[in-house]
């Protein structure tokens, strides 16, 4: 199979597209200005090709900020794409056009891998579609887009997940997720008194949850929102971490963007070197693929700005675009098979 990736500073559709030649499947990124208009544009200049997008910047060897970006896949590939919606009340009720979709491109056990653009309530649309993505034996990787909206097909939606089904007719499909973040030695939380609709934890070891997390990273309470950058909260999912951004304080707890619930054991995540880490996962799919197709990934918002303030951005573009033709879009939430995690990179290898 094959990727091609083109883009346009200005967010000229027309120029985006150029030299773009039968594409099976289309993942449109734009500045969200021209959006709408791109996304009707674009299913008239490549009627009833399948295609998704959001609002968000993208990047192959270089990150676009603005304008408008194409990734298409050309060859080898049977796609198909499609929404749920409502997300935010009952995601469940549309759960038949996945499992439909699902079949038609007759998945094998590890050839076929979903792309996800949500709009929100990312937990409960991952949920809810799980047990068909187990059935198939599919991965999925994906994330959020900004301004809470997304397209299929030249419709732009709200409070929805776009989806592409995707089946690799000439090889294997695997996600991956890369964590730049380790706990802290000896550091065990355990969550009480949150709020699920606010992602708010109020305390941990029953103590008030800022008291606690200014006690750990010594910083003070203007300065806990930044510091998020170099210690995140994780989630314990057995010998797993999700990663748990904080987006800052309410009253004595902390306002996350991902979901604590109570007794959830929780610990202090401190910064590991990229480089080291973005090395490890690039031998990691080497020795899982003797050849690489393509790499589509999403890199969260806070990552970016972590690799921003060191720059290393070009150095980490240059990094995985060594295993082939590698892009992929800025998120503000990362998705991997079942998880809905920050602060992360995800992405899915085309053999």
């Amino acid at each position: 199979m094959k990727i091609n990736y083109s883009e346009s500073k200005s967010g000229n559709l027309k120029e985006a597209l150029r030299g773009i030649v039968k594409p099976q499947l289309i993942i449109m990124m734009s500045n969200a200005d021209q959006f709408d208009k791109n996304v009707a544009e674009l299913e008239d200049l490549m009627p009833g090709v399948p295609s998704i997008g959001c609002i968000a910047m993208s990047y192959c060897k270089d990150v676009l900020e603005k304008g408008v970006s194409i990734t298409a896949f050309t060859e080898g590939v049977t796609a198909v794409t499609n929404v749920l919606e409502e997300v935010s009340k009952t995601p469940v009720k549309y759960i038949e056009r996945f499992e439909n979709d699902a079949a038609s491109v007759k998945p094998g056990s590890s050839n076929t891998a979903v792309i996800d653009l949500c709009s929100g309530n990312d937990a409960v649309v991952l949920s809810t579609i799980q047990s068909v993505l187990n059935r198939y034996h599919m991965e999925l990787m994906g994330g959020t887009g900004d301004a809470g909206r997304v397209s299929c097909n030249g419709k732009v939606y709200t409070d929805a997940m776009a989806y592409a089904i995707i089946k690799n007719n000439n090889g294997r499909v695997k996600a991956y997720k890369e964590n730049i973040y380790t706990p802290r030695q000896g550091v065990r939380l355990i969550a009480s008194r949150t709020d699920k609709s606010k992602y708010y934890i109020g305390e941990l070891n029953g103590q008030p949850a800022k008291r606690v997390y200014m006690d750990l990273t010594g910083v003070s309470e203007s300065g806990i929102s930044d510091q998020t950058f170099k210690n995140p909260l994780g989630k314990m999912i057995g010998d797993d971490i999700c990663i748990i951004s904080l987006k800052g304080v309410e009253g004595n707890g902390l306002c996350c963007y991902r979901q604590v619930n109570d007794s959830d054991i929780l610990t202090l995540l401190e910064a590991r070197d990229i480089s080291e880490i973005v090395s490890d996962t690039i031998s990691h799919i080497r020795s899982d693929f003797n050849r690489v197709s393509a790499v589509f990934s999403v890199n969260c918002a806070f990552r970016y700005i972590v690799m921003q303030n060191q720059g290393i951005v070009s150095d980490y573009l240059g990094q995985m675009g060594s295993l082939g033709t590698h892009c992929g879009f800025i998120g503000y939430g990362e998705h991997y098979n079942g998880q809905f995690i920050n602060q992360t990179m995800t992405c899915v290898v085309f053999e």
